[in-house]
């Protein structure tokens, strides 16, 4: 094959270092339109994975790059005058500078035909003569751009400034130095990359970056490889605590905003893209050549094993993409943490260094505790506080007021559209009751709605009706009797989504008979095939709000323990929040405030006679996933308005407010809506918040709780799945106590039983010493300087 290649970074080089080991008769030319000594940045980080991967590619370049690594285990998070370790991490670094000699002589070595400082032919040209094109060129691909049609790149510039630096001082193991200056928060990421200099970052929030006058340097027309100098000269005195007598290293060091490159194909006939130029994923994980290295082992190996390019492309992209995908994932996660952190800077140090170490969600609770088990234990004394000893966050206590808690755990509200006449009958009392026995804290009913026509389908419980009252007040019983949870009820009204089948006969679909007419904040219909709603008058709307009231009060004589308000999910309150399904005219129209006001004259009229010493929550929609519609922004505002109403509970949903909406969906999609609320005017106002969406592990509660992106998690699909999972997960966890109370007729059952040969102790494979711990700690220390 006649292979050219457009770009001579790590990804570039090593494809064709590693393609023509597997087939010396291949033809491949590089083309690098900078000089063979020129390079950008200063460190490379590579996981132990990466490594290995590298290793059984190609040895020789394998063992020339170890020659050069800085291996550590710990991460340092220095924070208001605090250091914490978390170790067992496993990092290898070595500089950018060194890599790219080692792969220029590898491929030179190899018979790769490298051209430095010359850029390479037309595309067009290159693609007809040659049998493979690979766009090697960056962030800012020529070849991307000239082919936009078909990979359909987007570029997601973020609103951090960054600035790529490096220091003489050699740090010990990855830092985080987290400094709250009087502009701001700003932040620095830093690593040894050798035996004389490390990686060192500094960033912050665009609004810090301007309050600090860094546009004012950053305004100027710099030439080629020229840096910023009078911004680092302001960085070197903000942070010469962390510096001392150390310099700053710069390399065309200029102010960037981090853009996130994704693209919806990979190659078009026989041009492929790689590494930069096909993604991006932010440094604060430090993947960018990590992963297009590891494309370039992934194309080779595609390459050599299918009888065609096209074949070998389609391969190449089945088998990355998915990676690449999960990765950016985490480093989005990561990318939004740094982007909010101002919003951590409350956090107690312990809780904060737990926070930042499981911002991607990718490092969980679990694998914190594999790793570290000290940090992890000192972390769970810290949240323990004076509650009770030592346990995993989600069997620790939790007061709403004046009602106790005994975990963390809700069974979140799910529709089971199995009443008669809103009736709730035998099928929940067995559901509600089974939940409740299961252990979690607090089991929610499904939305109980206000009115006849305010149910969302025939099958939908109500409170409107004294039968309605008895049946529940059945429930009720029977969960303070058998079990040690509480049971919370959410009053609602389906307003434009109402008149509908059951879920599995047709989710949101109106019924083919027995329609009542529903009503809603405007005359607009939820789909094209639901019925246009009445636009609500001002007697209707005291209607509503008396309704609201009467199943307030009938839910107390009921004995529930907590009453939640569902203004989410496009629902008749939902519907007056969003401007999606509210363009009325009047006073509850138009504004953000005029839309806050029929729902919050709703709540006040509840709070009045729901009794004071039982907490009241609101479940909302944070963002309705729909352009021009609400966002996490207006979502804060709306909770700050019921929090400042007194409400105890914020329940953090999303979506469902309008039928073409486009979720994010992904594990634990909706804590980071969650996460913003409680640490924006949670925290500050006294307003819990509860956590809910596909969060199906103990390891993922825990790692929410502990680290404050919520104070109490709701589970819902998993208590489906395993009616029992609260306190299985106490059994998995090794957990006996107040938190994970077992009926007494099924105590019997509170060990997780035995299987195969696992039930048995493990081998003794290695001695014990006294003093040494299982966390490996192991930091940098300089060596005696090797040169290329």
């Amino acid at each position: 094959m006649r292979i050219a290649v457009v770009g001579g970074g790590p990804g570039g080089l090593y494809f064709s270092a590693l393609v023509k080991q597997l087939n010396p008769a291949h033809d491949v030319t590089v083309w690098e339109r900078n000089a063979a000594d020129d390079t950008f940045g200063f460190g490379v980080v590579f996981s132990d994975e990466t490594l290995g991967a590298i290793e059984n590619a190609d040895p020789v370049i394998f063992e020339r790059m170890a020659r050069y690594f800085a291996r550590w285990d710990d991460i340092d998070v220095h924070y208001r005058g605090t250091v914490h370790t978390a170790g067992g991490q496993g990092f290898a670094a070595m500089s950018r500078k060194v890599l790219l000699a080692i792969l220029q002589e590898r491929a030179i070595e190899l018979g790769v035909d490298v051209h430095f400082s010359t850029p390479a032919p037309d595309v067009d040209e290159l693609r007809r003569s040659h049998d493979l094109v690979l766009a090697a060129d960056g962030l800012n691909s020529a070849v991307r751009t000239r082919y936009a049609g078909t990979f359909r790149p987007s570029l997601d510039r973020r609103k951090s400034k960054y600035m790529w630096l490096g220091t003489d001082k050699v740090f010990e193991a990855f830092k985080f130095y987290i400094a709250a200056t009087p502009h701001g928060v700003m932040q620095i990421h830093g690593y040894p990359y050798g035996d004389d200099g490390s990686t060192f970052i500094v960033e912050m929030h665009e609004d810090v970056w301007n309050r600090a006058g860094f546009a004012e340097y950053a305004a100027q027309n710099f030439a080629p490889g020229e840096s910023d100098e009078k911004s680092i000269d302001m960085i070197r005195e903000l942070f010469a605590d962390v510096l001392g007598e150390h310099q700053i290293l710069s390399n065309n060091s200029r102010w960037i905003n981090f853009t996130t490159v994704r693209n919806e194909h990979w190659h078009d006939g026989n041009v492929v893209i790689l590494g930069d130029a096909a993604h991006t994923a932010h440094f604060s994980i430090g993947s960018g050549t990590k992963l297009a290295m590891e494309d370039a082992l992934a194309l080779a190996a595609c390459l050599h094993e299918n009888t065609s390019v096209a074949s070998a492309l389609d391969a190449y992209e089945s088998e990355r993409k998915p990676v690449v995908v999960s990765v950016q994932r985490a480093a989005q996660a990561s990318l939004e943490w740094f982007e909010n952190i101002a919003q951590y800077v409350d956090q107690e140090p312990r809780q904060f260094a737990f926070n930042i170490m499981t911002r991607s969600r990718r490092i969980t609770y679990d694998n914190l505790k594999l790793r570290d088990p000290e940090f992890v234990a000192a972390a769970d004394d810290w949240f323990a506080g004076s509650h009770r000893s030592t346990c995993p966050p989600m069997f620790q206590p939790f007061k709403l007021g004046e009602l106790e808690l005994n975990n963390r755990i809700l069974v979140s509200s799910m529709d089971m559209y199995s009443a008669i006449d809103g009736v709730p009958g035998d099928f929940h009392l067995a559901h509600l009751g089974s939940k409740a026995m299961g252990g979690p804290a607090v089991v929610m009913t499904e939305m109980v709605c206000v009115s006849e026509n305010g149910r969302i389908t025939p099958g939908c419980t109500g409170l409107y009706t004294d039968e309605q009252e008895r049946s529940w007040t059945r429930i009720v019983d029977f969960v303070h009797t058998h079990s040690a949870a509480k049971i919370g009820v959410q009053l609602g009204h389906s307003g434009r989504k109402g008149s509908t089948k059951f879920m599995w006969d047709g989710i949101d679909s109106p019924l083919d008979e027995g329609n009542w007419n529903v009503v809603s904040a405007s005359p607009i219909p939820y789909s094209a095939a639901n019925q246009t709603p009445t636009e609500l008058d001002h007697d209707q709307l005291d209607t509503i709000e008396a309704a609201f009231v009467a199943a307030a009060e009938s839910a107390a004589r009921a004995g529930f323990d907590l009453l939640e308000l569902h203004c989410a999910h496009g629902y008749l309150l939902s519907s007056f929040l969003s401007p999606l399904s509210n363009t009325r005219t009047d006073e509850f129209g138009g504004s953000a405030a005029n839309r806050l006001r029929f729902p919050l004259r709703v709540f006040d009229a509840v709070r009045r006679v729901w009794p004071a010493e039982r907490p009241i929550s609101v479940r909302i929609s944070a963002t309705d996933w729909a352009d021009g519609g609400n966002d996490i922004d207006d979502a804060v505002a709306i909770a700050t308005a019921f929090a400042e109403r007194g409400v105890d509970l914020i329940n953090v949903s999303t979506g469902q407010v309008v039928k073409d909406e486009t979720p994010e969906y992904g594990r634990s999609y909706q804590t980071p809506f969650a996460d913003r609320i409680r640490n924006k005017i949670g925290t500050k106002l006294g307003t819990a918040v509860i956590a809910v969406g596909a969060i199906s592990s103990h390891d993922d509660v825990n790692s929410v709780l502990l680290a404050g992106r919520a104070d109490l998690v709701a589970i819902g699909r998993s208590h489906l799945y395993n009616p029992q999972w609260t306190l299985h997960a106490a059994a998995e966890q090794g957990y006996v106590g107040p938190g994970a109370v077992w009926p007494p007729q099924f105590a019997a059952g509170n060990r997780k039983p035995p299987t195969g040969r696992t039930d048995g102790p493990p081998p003794r494979l290695r001695l014990a010493r006294d003093g040494i711990s299982g966390t490996r700690h192991a930091r940098w220390s300089p060596r005696i300087t090797l040169s290329v």
